[in-house]
C-alpha cells in the first residue's frame, strides 16, 4: 500500500506491505472507536461547566501550543466554555514565538492564576508529576491528553487519553475534532500541521499512520506562507551568543557529544543545541544542559536503537530530578536547591558521569568538538 503525504516540495511516499496494511487498518478502526469513546467522556466532563484552564508544558513547544488551541476549540464548540491557556515558563524558541504570534494567543503565567475560579483543569502534551509543568501537585487535572509514556499519577484524572505510540498530541486532537465534525480553521490547521511535522521531524521520528493521515488532512487547510515564516522565525541576539558558547565548550566522549550552557532566558535553546550536536556524523548520542529559573534543564538526542533516550534521562535524574521522553528524544530537569557554584559544578559532574555510564562511554577521554 502506498501512502501519499502532501508537502510543499511535492509528495512524500511511504510504502506498507500487505500485512502491514492490514494491521494498520485494524489499528485505525480501534483508534476511531477509542476516539469516539473518549470524545463522549470529554462531553460529560465539560457538560454544565463554564471555565476551563488548559495547562501546557512550562516551556511549550509547537505540539503543546497546537494541542491547547485545539482543546479550546473543542470546549467552545461542545460546551460554550471560556478557556484560559497557561504555562509556568517562557516561550523561548524563535519558531514557537512566531507560532504564538500567528495564533494571537494570550498565554497566561500559571503563577498569576487563581485556580479555584476554574470548573475544569486540563493538561495537554504533559502529565501530572512529570516535572515539566507548573500545575501544583495538590491539583488533580480533570483531563489529561498526551503522547508521552503513561504516568501512574494520570490515572486519577476523570478523562485520560495517553497514546505513547503517536508522534504528536496534535494528532490525537485532530482525531477529536474529526469525530466532533469540527473542521479546523486555517490558523488551527496550520498550528496542528506544524506541530506534527515538528514533533516527528517530518515523519522521520516516531510517526504512526495516524500522524501520516493527519498531515495529509491538514496540509490543504493550512496557510503555507505562514508555515514557512514560522520555520524561519527571527532570533534574539542572545541566540548566537549561546550557540557560540555551546560549540566552543562542547566535548566529545567516544560516540557522544556533551555541551553545557550558562544561565539563559531561552530554555528552548537546550533542546535546539542537542538537535544540532546530533548532526555530527560521528555522534550517536548528544546531551545539552543549561540553567533556567533555578533548574538545570537537560535534553538528550540519539540515533541508536540499543537503548532509548528515555531510559538514559531517567538514569541521569534518578533521585535528583524528573524527566521522560521517547526512544530518540528525551528531556529532564534537576532543581538547584542551594543555587551555589559548588552545587552546580557537583550536579554537572553527576550528569556527565551518569550519562556516559548509561550509554557505555564511561572512561572515554574528552576531546574538543571544535579544535
Amino acid at each position: 500500500m502506498l501512502a501519499r503525504v502532501y508537502y510543499p516540495e511535492g509528495y512524500h511516499r511511504l510504502w506498507f506491505s500487505s500485512r502491514e496494511s492490514t494491521t494498520l487498518k485494524g489499528m485505525t478502526m480501534r483508534t476511531t472507536e477509542r476516539t469516539r469513546s473518549k470524545l463522549a467522556e470529554l462531553r460529560r466532563v465539560l457538560n454544565g461547566k463554564a471555565q476551563l484552564l488548559i495547562v501546557m508544558q512550562d516551556n511549550p513547544d509547537p505540539d503543546s501550543i497546537a494541542a491547547a488551541v485545539a482543546l479550546r476549540k473543542l470546549a467552545n464548540a461542545l460546551a460554550g466554555m471560556q478557556c484560559s491557556i497557561a504555562h509556568g515558563g517562557t516561550v523561548g524558541r524563535a519558531e514557537n514565538r512566531a507560532l504564538v504570534r500567528y495564533l494571537n494567543l494570550n498565554l497566561r503565567p500559571i503563577a498569576e492564576i487563581k485556580l479555584d475560579q476554574f470548573d475544569v483543569v486540563a493538561m495537554v502534551d504533559t502529565q501530572p508529576g512529570v516535572g515539566n509543568n507548573s500545575l501544583p501537585p495538590n491539583i488533580v487535572p480533570d483531563i489529561v491528553l498526551d503522547h508521552h509514556p503513561f504516568r501512574m499519577t494520570t490515572r486519577r484524572s476523570r478523562l485520560n487519553d495517553v497514546r505513547s505510540r503517536y508522534g504528536a498530541t496534535a494528532t490525537i486532537m485532530l482525531e477529536y475534532l474529526r469525530q466532533a465534525k469540527i473542521v479546523p480553521d486555517m490558523q488551527l490547521a496550520t498550528a496542528l500541521l506544524y506541530a506534527i511535522r515538528s514533533d516527528t521531524q517530518d515523519l522521520g521520528r516516531q510517526a504512526v499512520r495516524a500522524d501520516i493521515e493527519a498531515i495529509s488532512e491538514l496540509y490543504p487547510l493550512a496557510n503555507k506562507r505562514m508555515l514557512s515564516e514560522i520555520q524561519r522565525g527571527r532570533v534574539q541576539r542572545e541566540y548566537f551568543t549561546l550557540l557560540s558558547y555551546a560549540l566552543q565548550h562542547a566535548r566529545i566522549f567516544g560516540n557522544a557529544v556533551i555541551a553545557g550552557l550558562p544561565e539563559t532566558n531561552i530554555p528552548d535553546m537546550v533542546g535546539e543545541v542537542a538537535d544540532l550536536l546530533l548532526r555530527d556524523d560521528e555522534a550517536d548520542w548528544a546531551l545539552c544542559y543549561g540553567v533556567f529559573c533555578q533548574k538545570i534543564l537537560l535534553s538528550i538526542r540519539t540515533s541508536q536503537s540499543y537503548k532509548t533516550a528515555e531510559e538514559v534521562i531517567r538514569s541521569i535524574v534518578s533521585k535528583v530530578g524528573t524527566g521522560g521522553g521517547h526512544e530518540t528524544i528525551a528531556g529532564g530537569q534537576i532543581p538547584l536547591v542551594e543555587g551555589t557554584k559548588a552545587e552546580l559544578r557537583r550536579l554537572e559532574l553527576l550528569i556527565k558521569r551518569r550519562f556516559l555510564g548509561s550509554i557505555g562511554a564511561k572512561g572515554q577521554k574528552a576531546r574538543r568538538l571544535i579544535k
